[in-house]
């Protein structure tokens, strides 16, 4: 069914003002991120994104109802996918095309794999192997089992990078002093306290929008007859689109510890801080929600982490690698849209 050209223009409009949205948003929180330095830095981007993601995830559960039950864990999925094969794959790839060899710390790339490879088990393949309730679902103790777990694990791992052990983060000084960027002025506080207000009207307006939206994605969807997986494939590309363009323009300054940083954050906050967000909204709302993905996405999910862990084993990388990322990447956007 064809919308009216009327309601189809309002529905363009509203998609480019959420676009917009969404890239003032990483750019005000980029400001801050270059007032506070790293790794504080990125963790400001990774929650900012989070929030957007959260809320286009949340706007599409409560407009759908019983047919939202898969959004979040296709969102979330979507997630790690694009940052560990796509964001990585391209940062890796143009940035060994400039600098032929790229170094990076394995302390603190490792940590976070560690992280993220524990809550993507426990979150999106557990669910599928539990047998309180029937199908790829936890029950309600169970998701707030999840829930609470996801934040520890994401909590100790901010605690790790901002306080504990930040120096496994930060740049090695060799790609510091080759990288212009990193010499650049901080913005002052008045910038700062600026984006800061900029950010947050961003983030409101993103929410807004996202729930007037939610409606007509849902109808476009059906309306070609792609798969429902599209849906948050499209979420997931959306928030982390200007993410990831800061991530390879960091892997292209030589700066691939940033890079991984910004990439591996963002796919940590994803699931630590999503995951507890609609287990809330589905307990609270009493609506379904199915977090176990298919054979297929295990599949994906166990050779990303093997290669995901091999990249980052010496603390180099090629343009090997970053091939090795995208064509693991390409297969599963063809086989999410031909399944």
């Amino acid at each position: 069914m064809i919308p009216h050209p009327e309601a189809l223009w309002q529905i363009l409009l509203m998609a480019a003002l959420l676009i917009a949205a969404v890239i003032n948003a990483v750019h005000q929180a980029e400001v801050i991120a270059h007032k506070t330095g790293e790794p504080f830095g990125t963790l400001v981007l990774a929650i900012s994104v989070t929030i957007i993601e959260v809320a286009l995830i949340v706007s599409i559960m409560l407009s759908a109802g019983g047919n939202g039950a898969l959004i979040a864990r296709d969102s979330v999925f979507a997630a790690v996918m694009i940052v560990m094969n796509g964001v990585i794959g391209i940062s890796i790839f143009l940035g060994g095309l400039r600098h032929r060899i790229l170094s990076f710390r394995v302390e603190g790339t490792n940590s976070s794999l560690a992280v993220l490879i524990s809550l993507a088990v426990l979150t999106l393949v557990m669910p599928n192997f539990t047998t309180t309730t029937p199908g790829p679902t936890f029950s309600n103790s169970q998701l707030m089992l999840a829930g609470v777990l996801s934040l520890v694990l994401y909590g100790t791992f901010v605690f790790i990078q901002t306080v504990r052990h930040r120096d496994y983060f930060l740049p090695q000084h060799e790609a510091a002093l080759a990288d212009p960027e990193s010499h650049a002025p901080a913005p002052s506080n008045t910038k700062t306290a600026i984006s800061l207000i900029l950010l947050l009207i961003s983030l409101v307006v993103v929410v807004l929008l996202a729930k007037a939206l939610s409606p007509a994605i849902e109808a476009a969807i059906d309306s070609v007859g792609a798969p429902r997986s599209v849906v948050g494939i499209a979420i997931a590309l959306l928030v982390l689109l200007p993410e990831g363009v800061a991530a390879t323009r960091a892997a292209m300054a030589n700066r691939l510890q940033t890079s991984l940083n910004l990439s591996i954050g963002s796919a940590l906050a994803s699931i630590g801080l999503t995951i507890p967000a609609v287990a809330l909204i589905s307990i609270v709302f009493d609506l379904p929600l199915s977090l176990g993905i298919d054979n297929v996405g295990i599949t994906f999910l166990g050779l990303t982490f093997l290669l995901s862990l091999l990249t980052i084993a010496i603390g180099r990388a090629t343009v090997l690698q970053g091939v090795v990322h995208l064509v693991v990447f390409a297969a599963y956007l063809f086989l999410s849209l031909v399944p």
